[in-house]
């Protein structure tokens, strides 16, 4: 049996943040005394209807965003501003054009001055782990969408960030390459042990990446409910139609969808902290 490497990860707490944007009179709460954690190693991943402000506390924990309240740590530092310590990826790749797959993905080790030499064998080594060896002197717009992602991804692991923030990375790919994608990300996941936040309002996405699901309620953004996600690892595919992963899907439908279930909560009868299991437990 393969040893489960130390987790390589840091703590992300957020605790009791609200998040307001515009300005004046325009000015509105997107997020409300919102409070969570991912351990160490950990994959958590924040579902929830669009606009519900999950890609506003990405970009909060990303240090692009200041919240209205509240404060935000990477082990029990504030957190204040970008850090190659948070890598971002967003559902859109980033990649420079002109530039080869190779020194895209070795472009952030160059901004810290690592010399030449290492930091291509560093890139190199990341192009290997996502399959992409033989393409490492091809341009972004020679790859397909799921390869560019993959370029995208590695170009972040590169620096060994404590915390990988995914802003639904594989939204814009199909089915297939979709599925492949995630099995990638849970192969990385598990050899590195960075600490996962991904965003998503794919249920089935998300039950088949996390530890932890963190569902958040329409504007202004709450959780409304944690769920644990108890299915071992590995993972693969044949995990969607197992009867166990359906009735967690079908909580996670009530939840976005009071009307999807019988009897299912309404989410504007939910107390902020959520319902069955309560979330303030996860504050600092």
């Amino acid at each position: 049996m393969t040893a489960v490497p130390t987790p390589h990860g840091g703590r992300i707490a957020v605790e009791r943040v609200s998040i307001e944007l515009g300005t004046g009179a325009g000015r509105f709460e997107v997020l409300h005394d919102v409070s969570l954690a991912a351990e160490p190693g950990e994959l958590v991943c924040l579902l929830g209807p669009s606009g519900c402000g999950k890609s506003t506390l990405l970009g909060a924990l990303a240090g692009h965003l200041q919240p209205a309240r509240g404060r935000l740590t990477l082990d029990g530092q504030p957190i204040a501003g970008p850090d190659p310590q948070r890598g971002l990826v967003f559902q859109q790749h980033t990649l420079f054009p002109w530039k080869t797959v190779l020194d895209n993905v070795a472009y952030g080790l160059k901004m810290k001055g690592v010399p030449r030499m290492q930091r291509q064998e560093q890139a190199a080594e990341m192009l290997a782990l996502v399959g992409l060896s033989g393409f490492a002197h091809r341009y972004p717009r020679e790859l397909s969408g799921g390869m560019q992602q993959r370029v995208e991804i590695a170009r972040v692991l590169v620096n060994r960030p404590r915390v990988l923030l995914m802003d639904e990375p594989f939204g814009a790919l199909d089915a297939l390459t979709r599925s492949r994608m995630q099995e990638l990300l849970l192969e990385l996941w598990a050899l590195l042990r960075t600490t996962v936040v991904f965003v998503t309002h794919d249920i089935d996405e998300a039950l088949f990446l996390a530890d932890r699901v963190l569902v958040l309620g329409p504007r202004p953004g709450r959780i409304v409910e944690e769920l644990p996600v108890p299915f071992e690892r590995p993972r693969h595919a044949s995990l969607l139609t197992d009867p166990a992963f359906v009735a967690l899907k079908r909580r996670c439908l009530e939840l976005l969808r009071p009307d999807a279930g019988a009897g299912a909560p309404a989410l504007d009868r939910l107390s902020p902290l959520g319902a069955a299991r309560p979330v303030a437990r996860y504050a600092a």
